[in-house]
């Protein structure tokens, strides 16, 4: 980190780093480029000074600031100690809808669970880390009609249990364990946005973890029955 931070610093290497992602498109070519600049890349940072400016496009904070993109960018990584995160749009909606249809695709989100109540609220984070699963259920299922429920539910439940290796999880049979989420799917939907990522879904009525009730009536309760699950990669250390 301390290298990155002194090489922006260094007037001649920062107009380097300037120049080549300026450069005509490489093979090797990611994020900044691939998002069509600085209108496709949302800020979260770290520190408490620069919070005013989360989830602001780049492309914004550059036009407020009167600054060039990239040099705001090399600033705004100084200023933030390269602690902040970023969301980068460069996905494809039509990739999106394919993967989903195929019968073999599980569902899971890399974003950590946040509360919003809680120290973590304040920071930025990624709408996926509310409303990843509902999105699905309420958007692709009920609104447009990609794949059928008891498709999606598979994906979510069953499948994404099997491809990791629980054998005891992902189904509602005897002997397994109780791991039940109870929504209407009339109403199960995301509120999360890229603006205020900081919302619950909505539509979920209960939720079962180890068979005792975590959600009732979708008010949080006093029970944390849940556990790390280890798959059989798992090798504890020596």
């Amino acid at each position: 980190m301390d290298s990155l931070l002194w090489r922006l610093r260094d007037a001649s290497l920062r107009a380097r780093l300037r120049a080549q992602l300026l450069a005509p498109p490489q093979a090797t070519d990611r994020f900044y480029r691939a998002t069509q600049g600085p209108q496709g890349v949302i800020v979260f940072p770290f520190e408490d000074s620069l919070h005013y400016l989360q989830g602001k496009r780049l492309s914004e904070v550059a036009a407020a600031r009167g600054k060039d993109p990239i040099e705001t960018l090399f600033d705004l990584v100084i200023a933030d100690h390269a602690r902040g995160g970023a969301i980068y749009f460069l996905m494809s909606e039509a990739d999106v809808r394919a993967a989903m249809q195929q019968w073999w695709v599980a569902v899971n989100t890399d974003a950590g669970g946040v509360a919003p109540d809680g120290p973590f609220g304040k920071e930025g984070t990624h709408p996926r880390a509310y409303g990843s699963f509902t999105r699905i259920l309420g958007h692709y299922v009920r609104d447009e009609r990609l794949m059928t429920l008891e498709f999606a539910v598979r994906k979510m439940t069953s499948l994404a249990a099997q491809r990791v290796g629980l054998a005891e999880r992902g189904l509602v049979r005897p002997g397994m364990y109780a791991d039940i989420t109870v929504f209407d799917p009339r109403t199960v939907s995301d509120r999360a946005t890229f603006e205020q990522p900081h919302q619950p879904s909505v539509g979920i009525e209960d939720v079962f973890v180890n068979g005792q009730a975590v959600l009732r009536r979708g008010t949080m309760t006093d029970a944390r029955p849940g556990r790390g699950l280890r798959g059989p990669g798992y090798r504890p250390r020596p």
